[in-house]
């Protein structure tokens, strides 16, 4: 692709700071307009069925965010350039835009995502950084979330070769006690980061960075975990991306093995051993042995579609909000009960959202957010 000036750039960031855009409605808008400059230009006509003037994010708050991430030492990665990672393209609702420092080359060899619980035991623990240890050596990058516990001791274990994904902006250290290994992460491994700089990690941060571990890597290895943690959902996304999902089994006696061994019954792959995964990876050609939670098919949609649809083409808007309630429905089963055009429908959708009407939902599910008048 053509080199981002920086204006575009700029324009970009944008973009997907101001209010009720997304990883999906930034795609779409790309895909309509062509430039994110112009894009921002049309939002204010796309919401005009809002209560309020839409107004996009201040170009003086993105300023500051630029100056930020420079002074944290770290760059833009934009998910159409050629050192974008390629596995984590293929997700749903890849993060757009993401922050980086250190070796941005690890993300783009063989990945594989190791989570766990944060007060794991002692003997996880060391497991986990043998585990890691071993996966390094064999030429994998070890991905996680900088967590206590699992995360901390597979970012110890794989280093150099280690991915550190944050909640936070890149220049917060989170948590506290994991200071000195975040920034040994950017230093010798990577660190990634989804959030503006200054951002503090908030409970709605932690699913979105754990699809990004899932998504950086082949497959997510879960070391030990307990029922209902957020740690089943970095396992549940990397299956819905129709990764490969394992688990170490433990004792049913200690409840921070039951989440691994209830994987293991949902179809995850039981290992015991790092040669296990390196030979369920390095075999791996995108058909995955484990069967958690695999997603299911869904319509293939080309975004360029839209470029030709008019806003409100056909009256899709009034039949599909119609349709939505704040019960989550997928987008395919939208389009099959209005009978409109998938690229109809998915403008609808995004004009919907803009106005903070829509709210999405993993899985391509959508619903009505409650605040629609």
């Amino acid at each position: 692709m053509p080199a981002l000036s920086q204006a575009e750039a700029f324009a970009r960031i944008r973009l997907l700071r101001s209010p009720n855009i997304g990883p999906v409605s930034y795609a779409q808008l790309l895909a309509r307009f062509g430039t994110a400059a112009q894009a921002i230009e049309a939002l204010p006509d796309l919401a005009s069925r809002g209560k309020s003037p839409y107004k996009a994010a201040p170009a003086e708050r993105i300023e500051a965010e630029v100056n930020g991430v420079r002074k944290a030492g770290a760059r833009y990665l934009f998910h159409d350039q050629a050192d974008y990672p390629e596995l984590l393209a293929q997700i749903e609702s890849a993060p757009p835009i993401i922050t980086c420092r250190g070796n941005l080359a690890l993300a783009s060899e063989p990945c594989v995502a190791m989570v766990g619980a944060r007060n794991a035991s002692a003997a996880a623990v060391k497991l986990a950084r043998e585990f890691a240890g071993a996966l390094a050596e064999a030429g994998f990058t070890v991905v996680s979330g900088l967590a206590r516990g699992i995360d901390g001791a597979s970012h110890e274990g794989a280093f150099p070769r280690t991915i550190g994904v944050i909640a936070s902006g890149i220049d917060i250290a989170y948590p506290p006690q994991h200071t000195d290994l975040q920034e040994r992460i950017a230093n010798e491994g990577l660190l990634i980061a989804e959030q503006p700089p200054g951002t503090e990690p908030r409970g709605r941060h932690f699913p979105s960075r754990n699809r990004i571990i899932a998504g950086l890597a082949s497959g997510t290895l879960v070391v030990e975990a307990a029922p209902k943690s957020g740690t089943l959902i970095t396992a549940r996304l990397a299956g819905e991306a129709g990764r490969e999902v394992m688990a170490i089994p433990g004792s049913p006696l200690d409840t921070r093995s039951l989440g691994c061994n209830q994987l293991i019954r949902d179809g995850a792959v039981l290992v015991q051993s790092p040669e296990e995964v390196i030979e369920l990876l390095q075999s791996f050609t995108g058909a995955p042995r484990s069967t958690f939670r695999v997603a299911e098919e869904s319509v293939d949609f080309d975004y360029n579609e839209l470029a030709v649809v008019e806003s409100g083409d056909g009256g899709a808007e009034a039949a599909i909000s119609g349709l939505l309630s704040t019960a989550p429905i997928s987008v395919d089963e939208l389009i099959r009960q209005s009978g409109a055009s998938a690229a109809a429908v998915h403008m609808a959708l995004l004009e919907l959202e803009i106005t903070g009407e829509l709210e999405r939902h993993a899985g391509g599910l959508v619903s009505l957010t409650g605040a629609q008048r």
